[in-house]
């Protein structure tokens, strides 16, 4: 079997022609080598491996590739819609892949959008207002405290510990610096302050199911922080030299609590047509019921245990190595496009890793 692996790649903030740009979060989205190679490693187990930087010329390396199954975690860099860019050419020239089609790639990354979507399905989601310009400020008509992101960023990019609004003058101070750092409108949000939660999902259809939920401990964060896992409690704040402790898994909450969070997060996954996997972000409102946040088809994997990258985690939390998630996700996209198992490799001395196309 030939697997393309689709990714985009962190640059070297060393080596890159446009330097301090590459210390901002601008990238925060992109794999770093070591998350690309040990993907590569386990994708290895079917067969051979053929790397896609999804560049400019993806189409082209992927035309020539001759694959049986495009691995995507390309994350794009341009417009809305980048997380969609790779499907969508995938489907172009015909080439079955994994993960969510461009349709709820593109829906899920427009928080807006999503929370429409959400919202007329009576899937719970937070209060919204979406300011596409600083005027419609004036017809925000949501309780404080509000809390104001990025519409279409992932990764934690634009979402700050000071991005909590408690007044008009803080609301219209975040949301002019949202709209001028990353061009794109803001969703402003009634605040949820209940506990954070995160839902790790495989599987397709009626077959899916969760993996054991991730908890957020925000006593672990600076004294004095906002309750949000943000861009610093990402990649700030938490290093693998100075781990934060701030997860749970399996979060030890009341057993009614627990299976209500998975049925919402299963609900989201469905009503926004997500495949083979995704992560589901949730948090609790005032009277203790799970609200979607977001949703991330495209997970983040980092593969050291020391970082604290959910997916990963939840897997671990329910008996998968590294490998055996990455591989247990080709069995059900390959299942999903074939109507097959697939089946074992004849033998181990047979693969072959680190092709580039």
């Amino acid at each position: 079997m030939r697997i393309g692996l689709a990714y985009n790649q962190k640059p070297d903030p060393n080596t890159a022609i446009d330097g301090p740009r590459h210390t901002s979060d601008v990238y925060a989205e992109w794999d770093e080598p070591s998350t690309i190679d040990a993907v590569e490693q386990a994708l290895g187990f079917f067969g051979t491996v053929i790397r896609l930087h999804a560049d400019a010329t993806f189409p082209q390396k992927l035309s020539r590739a001759r694959v049986h199954l495009v691995f995507n975690i390309a994350e794009g860099l341009y417009g809305q819609n980048r997380e969609s860019h790779v499907p969508a050419i995938c489907e172009y020239l015909n080439v079955p892949y994994t993960a969510s089609d461009p349709l709820a790639l593109s829906l899920s990354l427009h928080k807006a959008r999503a929370k429409e979507i959400l919202a007329y399905h009576e899937v719970p989601t937070a209060r919204f207002a979406l300011v596409n310009d600083l005027v419609d400020l004036a017809r925000v008509r949501l309780p404080y405290p509000l809390f104001v992101k990025p519409v279409a960023e992932g990764s934690g990019k634009g979402i700050f510990a000071n991005n909590l609004c408690h007044t008009r003058a803080q609301l219209r101070d975040r949301v002019s610096f949202l709209m001028e750092t990353y061009k794109q409108p803001v969703l402003v949000e009634t605040y949820l302050p209940g506990p954070e939660f995160t839902v790790a999902i495989l599987g397709n259809g009626t077959d899916a199911y969760c993996l054991p939920i991730v908890g957020f401990d925000f006593s672990t964060l600076p004294p004095g922080a906002t309750p949000v896992y943000g861009y610093e409690a990402k990649w700030i704040w938490d290093t693998a030299e100075h781990q934060l402790d701030i997860f749970e898994c399996p979060a030890r909450i009341p057993e009614k609590t627990y299976r209500h969070i998975e049925l919402v997060a299963l609900d989201a996954y469905q009503v926004l047509g997500c495949r083979d996997w995704c992560r589901v972000d949730v948090r609790l409102d005032e009277a203790g019921v799970p609200n979607i946040v977001e949703l991330n088809p495209l997970p983040g994997i980092i593969p050291d245990p020391r970082m604290n990258s959910c997916f990963p985690k939840a897997a671990r939390a329910a008996g998968f190595s590294y490998e055996e998630l990455i591989q247990e996700v080709v069995r059900l996209a390959w299942k999903r496009v074939s109507g097959r198992e697939l089946a074992a490799p004849a033998a181990a001395g047979g693969l072959r890793v680190g092709a580039t196309a």
